[in-house]
């Protein structure tokens, strides 16, 4: 938009004002709703996700959150003193200070320390000084891109194009990788967004060749993404049990040109010659979805699961929190199937097959345990040494081909959560039965609000729960199911 000399200086205001608030509502149309912050944590012990949150302009985590995943952690409040325990290191935190006192020594946090409903939270910037004084050892720490690593767990890269027909680029990483892959004109995308994968010696990446010039390394928001950029469409393969990933042009872009719109495709030869063809998903007939959501709540019967205190067993919990959660979704008008609704056994892989068998768009296991507060959210981490043949897909990765749908699902279920003030954090497991579950997938660990495990069987917690979850699953209906 443009304006003369001549325009009114108020008048100029307001056009500029329009101009602005066009250029935010375009925005806000392509890109959606702000990204929630999140800081990604990898160790030897486990790989997880925590939601940040903004207080004063500045970034805080949970501290509590931060190293549950790590060993036996507890907190006690005295007033504005919070006192933090991990395994035998003892720490103390004063509310709206800045200064912490770690075995025994005066630790300077960049921003004050605050409690939220007997939380504990800890200026992010500040995790790089204070998680190495309380757990002995090195850590690594980029706070712009909120990655953490917690001893020598990086996985690194390298990254050659050979000179094939047609070329390919050959990325060998030294730990197995599954990353989320789109592609778009000119450019195939990579986000690792449970893999602590780092940057090569230099982020840009340049290749002698037409086809594939270059790549990029950008770390963002718990993330790592490689972009590679390319002349001609490419497809990702992967093999080496996950460890190496070949990029390159489909393999009719190398092919002779196509014959003309009026000549029937030959199929492939069977005998005396072979005619390679890209690989393809097989039409699968359309399957009637009786149900929305399949619930299963873990253990029952002679397995009783974790004893959560003297007189309470896991597997009473996790039915009473599925059938809370069933009522919920059908409140909502969401169609739910609970696989058990009784005291009964069902194995692993009776549950994975009755679950198939029911085709629904979604499927959430319970569990529930006394240590930690909150609740954890996992998906599955698909072993990488087994393969889909044709339409037959490997029991142990059936959920490979889903996990895009379990992440939407794991993001919807978290986000309502913590807008429940309920402590989230996100993980990757291999946790059965997930792994052989052929739709968006996740599992629930419920744990208590506090330090009191009894509070389980609390009918207002159960239902707080089962609320947030209830609310994340209807969220993520529009995304999982499909049209009629």
């Amino acid at each position: 938009m443009r304006w003369s000399r001549q325009t009114p200086r108020p008048l100029v205001r307001v056009l500029r004002a329009f101009t602005g608030l066009l250029v935010l509502a375009s925005t806000i149309l392509l890109s959606g709703s702000p990204e929630e912050k999140h800081i990604a944590i990898y160790s030897t012990a486990a790989n997880y996700s925590l939601p940040v949150i903004e207080r004063n302009l500045t970034e805080y985590v949970g501290l509590l959150e931060v190293f549950e995943p790590l060993g036996t952690v507890s907190a006690k409040i005295n007033g504005t003193h919070w006192k933090f325990r991990y395994n035998d290191v003892d720490s103390e935190f004063t509310a709206g200070t800045n200064r912490a006192r770690i075995r025994g020594t005066d630790v300077n946090l960049p921003a004050s320390f605050l409690l939220e409903n007997s939380r504990g939270l800890v200026p992010l910037a500040s995790l790089g000084t204070l998680l190495p004084k309380i757990l002995g050892g090195p850590v690594t720490f980029n706070p712009t891109a909120r990655r953490l690593f917690i001893g020598d767990v990086a996985v690194h890269f390298t990254a050659q194009v050979m000179k094939t027909a047609p070329p390919v680029l050959v990325m060998n990483f030294t730990a197995p990788v599954n990353p989320a892959i789109a592609t778009e004109p000119g450019k195939l995308r990579m986000v690792f967004s449970r893999e602590g994968v780092v940057a090569p010696g230099s982020r840009s990446l340049t290749f002698d060749s037409q086809i594939i010039p270059s790549a990029n390394f950008v770390e963002e928001n718990g993330r790592a993404e490689v972009v590679v950029s390319s002349s001609v469409p490419l497809i990702a393969s992967f093999s080496n049990d996950g460890r190496t990933i070949t990029i390159g042009p489909p393999l009719q872009t190398a092919a002779a040109p196509a014959a003309p719109a009026s000549t029937p495709a030959q199929p492939p030869s069977v005998a005396g010659t072979t005619t390679t063809t890209p690989a393809q998903a097989l039409p699968t007939p359309s399957t009637p979805r009786h149900y929305f959501a399949v619930i299963d709540p873990s253990h029952g019967g002679e397995e009783r699961g974790a004893a959560l205190t003297d007189q309470i067993a896991e597997k009473d919990v996790t039915l009473a929190l599925a059938r809370r959660l069933r009522q919920e979704l059908e409140a909502r008008g969401i169609s739910t199937l609970l696989l058990r609704n009784d005291d009964s056994t069902l194995t692993l892989d009776q549950r994975a097959s009755l679950t198939n068998s029911a085709h629904p768009a979604i499927y959430i296991c319970v569990h529930a345990a006394s240590q930690g507060t909150g609740v954890r959210v996992y998906t599955a981490l698909v072993p990488g040494d087994a393969e889909n043949r044709g339409p037959f897909l490997g029991w142990d990765t059936a959920q490979s081909s889903f996990q895009a749908g379990s992440r939407a699902l794991w993001t919807s279920l978290s986000r309502q959560l913590q807008s429940k003030q309920i402590p989230v954090r996100s993980l990757v497991a291999p946790l059965r039965p997930l792994n052989n579950v052929t739709t968006a997938a996740v599992a629930i660990e419920v744990a208590p609000p506090s330090d009191d495990a009894s509070q389980l069987n609390s009918p207002a917690y159960q239902q707080l729960v089962a609320a947030a979850v209830a609310a994340g699953a209807a969220d993520a209906r529009d995304r999982l199911e499909p049209e009629p």
